[in-house]
């Protein structure tokens, strides 16, 4: 076992001992959604002294999302588990193959406004991992430190006007990079969760 596997397992089983979610924005409640969409991301972090966390921009010429940064992920299919979808997303948009990934768990269901129900899956995957990524799906991917990521000083709020009121969202920049909405908020509360920094 890895010393980044070993300490992602420890940090989650500490993390996700039972206890609620913590609370993001209730201010989203007001978005109301009549049946959500079932999906699932990959949280992949490398294993080396100071690993980083994967994450790609879709194209702009995307229908969902175009150019913002996400995880490899999508919807769930048939009777996929999110474990499943996620490897095979992961897989499919990135050309990780699913024996190199370690899984470690399932974090907090993210419910978007945009109506899907998303799963995130923690995991691990070697230093060297062959990237191949998809161009359809993605115009880049890039390698972001979890030291960064993880760390509340990084976690900066943000508001937005939007439908009918001012409402809230995380961005977390990082060179050239800045990752905010679902994205963002997903890896605050896996943040909140693992306590990466104590």
């Amino acid at each position: 076992m890895s010393r980044v596997h070993e300490r992602l397992s420890a940090l989650y089983r500490a993390g996700y001992d039972g206890s609620p979610p913590p609370r993001l924005f209730e201010d989203w409640s007001a978005v109301v959604v009549e049946e959500f969409r079932p999906a699932a991301v990959l949280v992949a972090m490398t294993e080396r002294d100071e690993p980083g966390m994967l994450l790609l921009h879709r194209p702009s010429n995307m229908r969902a999302h175009p150019g913002q940064i996400a995880f490899p992920g999508g919807k769930i299919d048939g009777n996929e588990t999110p474990e499943e979808a996620a490897l095979r997303e992961a897989w499919e948009e990135l050309g990780i193959r699913p024996e190199k990934v370690r899984v470690v768990g399932k974090g907090d269901v993210y419910r978007a406004h945009s109506g899907f129900e998303i799963t995130p899956v923690l995991a691990t995957v070697p230093a060297d991992i062959e990237i191949v990524p998809n161009p359809t799906e993605v115009a880049q991917w890039f390698e972001a430190p979890v030291s960064h990521m993880l760390h509340d000083d990084n976690h900066l709020e943000r508001w937005v006007q939007w439908e009918g009121g001012m409402r809230p969202y995380y961005e977390i920049p990082w060179q050239d990079h800045n990752t905010w909405g679902v994205t963002a908020a997903i890896i605050v509360n896996l943040a909140k969760r693992l306590r990466w920094h104590g």
